[in-house]
């Protein structure tokens, strides 16, 4: 289970893994909320790393929704895709272009914990308010450490974003000449809507907590 936040950072090696663990840790931590688009089981803020991160993840090709993993798989990606329309946000707000930003600050500070991005906007509609508000990009052991920081998300499709999200880590590594170390993942308010909870019972069913 991962623990909450403020507990031991909990290491998985694959995307799939976290991904179980995460439904795990709502469904048995989670308690009854309300989200804008309705009903949800809520669970406490988790903080956690992956290793390595695939579409062909064999848990996410068993587990996951194949045909939106095949659609993302397969679709040529420009720069300014990412999961939720969010790649204009990083590369282009208010004319800066944010991973270039914070790879120029690595490359003259490697020490700096300061290569934070923002993907909120302040004076955004409440409504528009991204569910991933931050990325953090850090040099640790010669390798591009990220964090990406969601103020809430939907943990049934999480998998969906994290991939993408991995892309990010890489483009930024690349440009630093640098491989990319584990991504790090906080979410606030982790969650499963009540319309997926027998979607979320089957998996969990089928994937038993090891001993």
């Amino acid at each position: 289970m991962i623990p909450a936040a403020g507990n031991d950072l909990q290491h998985w090696e694959t995307c799939g893994d976290a991904w179980i663990a995460l439904l795990r840790h709502v469904w048995s931590a989670g308690e009854a909320g309300m989200e804008d688009l309705g009903p949800i089981i809520e669970g406490p803020p988790v903080l956690f790393e992956i290793a390595s991160l695939s579409w062909q993840d064999p848990v996410l090709s068993r587990y996951g929704d194949r045909n939106r993993l095949a659609r993302w798989a397969s679709a040529p990606r420009g720069r300014d895709d990412l999961a939720g329309g969010l790649g204009a946000r990083l590369r282009d707000l208010h004319g800066v272009d944010q991973l270039h930003w914070a790879a120029d600050l690595l490359r003259a500070r490697p020490w700096t914990t300061s290569a934070w991005v923002s993907l909120n906007d302040p004076g955004d509609p409440a409504d528009t308010v991204p569910c991933l508000v931050a990325l953090a990009f850090r040099l640790r052991a010669y390798r591009l450490v990220m964090t990406a920081m969601f103020r809430s998300q939907n943990v049934h499709r999480a998998y969906l974003s994290y991939i993408p999200l991995r892309e990010v880590q890489l483009e930024v590594a690349d440009e630093l000449g640098l491989p990319a170390g584990p991504m790090r993942v906080f979410v606030d308010v982790p969650h499963v809507a009540v319309r997926d909870a027998d979607s979320v019972a089957s998996i969990l069913a089928a994937q038993p907590e090891a001993a």
